[in-house]
């Protein structure tokens, strides 16, 4: 739980929306990771120009915060990276974070590649799923803590679904959920006896039918999911 934040975006002062992010240590690089459309979105013309997270400085008293605020452009250029494929852009985006302008007491819990599956033949239509993240901007607002939805794979794990560099998700999602970590449950780690959680997706939006008849029809109550080995290529030096 410790790995998921609230990311809130701004222009200027003036607060615009409410997200959930992750993040991603690759070697001595930490990212935040969250939905492209958080950070940019053309067609609602969602130009933040700088975003909040927050991160835990206690582990006892998980009331202690430190909020960290961050520029989204350099110079006129983003400083996020975003990544597109043969199915074209991917609604994923990584940030880097000056390790710098984190406090030594930063309780702070990465994903990292070890986290990602090592093969799509492990997972299957209707393996179960948590997705923890900020629904409505909904969450334990005392210890700051996410909440997480259940969910399940609902789509062919591994097939790029329409072609799109994502899978579904079969959960009741909302607004405000886009980035949240979309994870499956391992056997226990044996230097540990917990269970070890499988880093599969970022979770992006509900998906639905252009053609359904609203007045009869409930939505779908499916959800995009874009593969997590996309980290792989946005972390990488100079990615």
């Amino acid at each position: 739980m410790f790995g998921v934040t609230r990311v809130l975006t701004f222009q200027g002062s003036l607060g615009l929306s409410s997200a959930s992010g992750f993040f991603f240590e690759r070697e001595d690089r930490l990212f935040l990771v969250t939905s492209r459309h958080v950070l940019f979105d053309a067609p609602s013309r969602h130009t933040p120009d700088r975003i909040e997270i927050e991160i835990h400085t206690d582990p006892r008293d998980l009331t202690r915060l430190f909020t960290l605020s961050m520029l989204l452009h350099r110079d006129g250029v983003a400083v996020w990276h975003q990544a597109r494929d043969s199915g074209g852009e991917i609604d994923v985006a990584v940030l880097e974070i000056d390790r710098n302008a984190l406090p030594q007491n930063s309780v702070l819990q990465a994903f990292g590649p070890a986290d990602l599956t090592v093969g799509f033949d492990l997972f299957e239509v209707g393996d179960r799923l948590a997705i923890p993240g900020f629904p409505l901007g909904f969450f334990d607002t005392v210890h700051h803590l996410p909440v997480v939805r259940q969910a399940s794979i609902a789509s062919c794990y591994g097939v790029r679904f329409q072609g799109q560099g994502f899978f579904l998700t079969d959960a009741r999602m909302h607004r405000g959920s886009s980035g949240s970590p979309v994870l499956a449950r391992m056997d226990a780690d044996h230097g540990t006896g917990r269970p070890r959680w499988c880093l599969l997706g970022v979770h992006s939006s509900r998906m639905d039918m252009a053609t359904r008849d609203k007045t009869q029809d409930e939505s779908l109550g499916l959800n995009c999911a874009w593969y997590a080995d996309i980290l792989n290529t946005l972390t990488a030096d100079g990615g």
